[in-house]
């Protein structure tokens, strides 16, 4: 059953953003994972939206993303994605 990772993204450096946007991506495809969207706050239409934008991405399975964010290779970034982001990253098993 596929999983879905949401990521709400307030950016803090835009350069750095982009190295860890290009060091994540083979990252993700090493794990079967496949990029959905990435997407700008255009409008709050209700409630509070507090992150400049968001990132959808789709694994095979929930074993498949979780084994992907403990890998030694994503767990290097994690210095590099504090640096240039503020993330909160949720993992959602599909119904």
């Amino acid at each position: 059953m596929p999983a879905y990772l949401i990521a709400n993204i307030t950016v803090k450096d835009a350069e750095k953003m982009e190295a860890y946007a290009a060091a994540a991506g083979p990252t993700l495809d090493a794990h079967g994972a496949e990029f959905i969207m990435e997407g700008h706050l255009a409008e709050n239409l209700s409630g509070r939206w507090p992150v400049q934008g968001v990132a959808l991405v789709r694994f095979p399975s929930i074993e498949a993303a979780q084994t992907w964010y403990h890998s030694a290779e994503y767990q290097a970034l994690r210095d590099l994605r504090s640096l240039a982001a503020d993330m909160d990253i949720a993992l959602f098993e599909a119904a």
